[in-house]
């Protein structure tokens, strides 16, 4: 740590890691099978989900975004072959969005690029060491939530 107080550390660490994993997460998707996707696009696809059909609101509720905004990126999405609408059954007035199959491979792609980087930043923790960084973890995501009043996703 050399002369460097422990706040500094931690401020580095928070800007790189927040810089390293957007820049990852691009590099990735554009010398990848998924080279067409922005990692906005990406993240909606996660939002959607695999299994269940979502309506556009859950879906921009979950992104923290409007359905006018979230409606253009779907355009997109469908237009690129990872997302579909359909109606639903029981309502026709109702559209729920869904993945593709290149949807749905695109989520799992994304799926272990988060799992991989959760593995390797556990990996050679003791489990008090692991509740201590989720307890710092939670603390920094409240402070988000609370001070930019980002409401709950999940």
């Amino acid at each position: 740590m050399e002369n460097k107080s422990i706040k500094a550390v931690v401020n580095e660490l928070l800007v790189d890691i927040f810089n390293d994993i957007l820049t990852i997460e691009q590099t990735a998707l554009k010398s990848g099978k998924l080279n067409d996707l922005s990692v906005t696009e990406m993240h909606t696809i996660a939002e959607i989900g695999m299994y269940e059909p979502r309506t556009m609101s859950e879906v921009a509720a979950g992104l923290g975004i409007t359905v006018g905004t979230l409606t253009a990126s779907i355009n997109n999405l469908v237009k690129k072959g990872y997302v579909e609408r359909k109606r639903d059954d029981k309502d026709r007035r109702v559209v729920k969005i869904t993945l593709t199959r290149r949807g749905k491979l695109a989520y799992r792609v994304h799926e272990k690029f988060h799992m991989d980087m959760v593995n390797e930043s556990i990996k050679g923790l003791t489990e008090d060491d692991e509740k201590l960084l989720v307890c710092a973890l939670g603390k920094l995501n409240e402070f988000f939530k609370d001070k930019y009043h980002i409401t709950n996703k999940k």
